[in-house]
Order: C-alpha cells, then structure tokens, then sequence
C-alpha cells in the first residue's frame, strides 16, 4: 500500500497548501488557470466517456482548462481525489464507502465527500456466446479478469466469486483493465472478465458487435449475501434483453455510482461543477445515455459518504 501512503502524505500537503492560499488570497474560492482534471476510469468505460464529455462542457461554461484521466478506476479515481491529483473523479458506491471508513482497498479514512449520485452501473460477466461457462461456480479453475489492480470491478468481483462459493484464489487473474480485458478474450487468453459500468458499457458494445458475448448471471440471494457482509451498497437488477445482443435479460446486481471531490474543494467550485453538470446534463446524454439518469431528486442519496458542503448549498438554493 506504498502508493496509498504516498497519496495520502500527498493529499495532505494539498490541503496545507489550500488553507496557506485562503489565508493569503481572499479569491482563493475561485477558479484559477490551472489544468483541472476528472478521474475517469479507462478509456472504453463509460467514466471516460462521460468525463470527457463533462470536461469539455466544463471548459467551456466556466472558461477554464479541465481533462479527463484515464485511470484504473473506482479506487484509483477516490485515491487521486484525495490526493488533489484530481478534482473530482467518479467512484462506485461500495468503493466510496470503503474510503470514507477506512476499510478494503484503504488503509485509512479518506477525506473524500459526494456532489451527488449519477446512476446505477450494473456488474457484467462476461464471456464468449459459444462458451461452456454458464454459471459463476463455473469460473474456478478458469482464466479470468477480475479488473485492474485498484479497481472498484476487482472489488466486487471478489464480493461476488466469494458469496457464489467460488475460491478467490482458484481464478487465475490477469487483473487487467476492460480494454485489455476485451483484447486478451478475443485472442482466447482469458476465459471472460469482469466488468461493473453504466449499460452499455461502450467497449463491451463494441465487442459484442464483433462475436457473440453472454452475460453470467447473478443470483439475489447473492447480492444478498454481499449487503450483509459489506456495505448494503448493492440492489438485484436485469441487464435488458437487447442490450449486447442479449436474447433474455440476465439478473445482476447494480451499485450507485457517485461524483466525488476532496473535502477540501471550495464550496464555490463545488457549486459551480454542479451548476454545469446539471446544464449539460441532457448534451452528454445525447453522447452518452446513463447522463440522462441524474436527477435532481436522488443526486443527494449518496451515504453513507457525506455531501460536501458546498453540494448541499448547491441543492438547498434549489429548493429555495
């Protein structure tokens, strides 16, 4: 956990260096000209897709210079934030609440909060349409991706093989990202992977248009099994018929999904990110669909990781 060690004496120096600021620049809430970045997972993932696209519309609603990253993911993503290599960053809901209590992939508490929760994503196994797995008590034994080190997917995966009785350790995992994943199973180097994004995922799409994909299903009383060992983050859910080219729906699980920022971002920023997020809300939904599902009504469910203050400003003035 060196590199968690080094971001976390990282992210301590950014906070110091904050409150310095403040004292020293009366417009220390503002905007400055410095290049901003979102965490935003890798880049055939659906965090890249809308990160990109909300760095752009960022950019150009509050004039300033914003990119996406391409990253691991979901515990990538929260330790960047905390860290001030990102100023914000998306992270799954059971990662988020691993951070804040200082549990699973963390060593300590980060002092990360929400500015609001965007959508579900749903945990997809996925395999070839002519293979012989057809169960997750299948997979032992087999090689497959459990997702990149640092990932929320190699998080859950791990959940899920555990509560379907499978030996973590009867898995040959490569613990590679959902690009590398998709290229070693059209090479037949991995028997399936594991992936958890919005739906649909782009890369996933793109493979199934190329050769037959089938999801694995996830039984309920799996995810039930999860909640009561972890976090209650996760709910039953069906991946559609039609979606990937599926013939039936396959039950999965879903997790909320959550925009996150140091607890040390300004007020001011936070409420202007949000300003912008909601404006451009239905724009990047026309490039990337699970945009559409922010609402305003559910964005403030984001516990057990608390708002940041300047969120709940941001949603009280609209009340207001």
């Amino acid at each position: 956990m060196r590199a968690l060690a080094r971001r976390l004496v990282a992210g301590a120096l950014a906070i110091t260096l904050l409150a310095v600021l403040t004292a020293c620049n009366p417009r220390a809430n503002e905007w400055t000209d410095a290049e901003y970045a979102i965490a935003s997972g890798g880049s055939t993932g659906v965090y890249y897709d809308y990160g990109s696209h909300l760095a752009e519309e960022l950019s150009a609603s509050l004039d300033i210079r914003m990119g996406a990253q391409e990253t691991a993911g979901s515990v990538d993503n929260l330790l960047r934030v905390s860290s001030g290599e990102a100023l914000i960053g998306f992270a799954q809901g059971d990662a988020a609440a691993d951070a804040v209590a200082g549990t699973g992939a963390f060593d300590a508490p980060l002092e990360v909060q929400a500015l609001a929760r965007l959508y579900d994503e749903y945990v997809q196994v996925v395999v070839r349409g002519d293979s012989e797995i057809d169960d997750v008590g299948d997979l032992a034994g087999r090689t497959i991706s459990l997702g990149a080190e640092n990932s929320g997917v190699n998080v859950i995966a791990a959940r899920v093989l555990d509560a379907a009785g499978v030996d973590l350790g009867s898995v040959r995992n490569p613990q590679l990202d959902l690009s590398e994943s998709i290229g070693a199973m059209e090479r037949g180097e991995i028997d399936g992977f594991f992936w958890v994004g919005g739906l649909p995922t782009p890369g996933v799409a793109e493979l199934s248009e190329r050769s037959p994909v089938r999801l694995l299903p996830i039984e309920q009383e799996w995810v039930n099994e999860v909640n009561e060992r972890y976090s209650h983050a996760y709910r039953p859910a069906d991946v559609p018929a039609g979606t990937y080219g599926l013939v039936d729906s396959a039950p999965t699980m879903a997790v909320p999904n959550y925009l996150v920022t140091a607890a040390a971002t300004p007020d001011a920023v936070v409420r202007d990110v949000l300003a912008g997020l909601f404006d451009a809300r239905l724009r990047i939904a026309g490039e990337v669909p699970t945009a559409a599902l922010l609402d305003r009504r559910s964005a403030i469910f984001t516990g057990p990781v608390p708002l940041h203050p300047g969120a709940v400003d941001y949603y009280q003035d609209l009340r207001g």
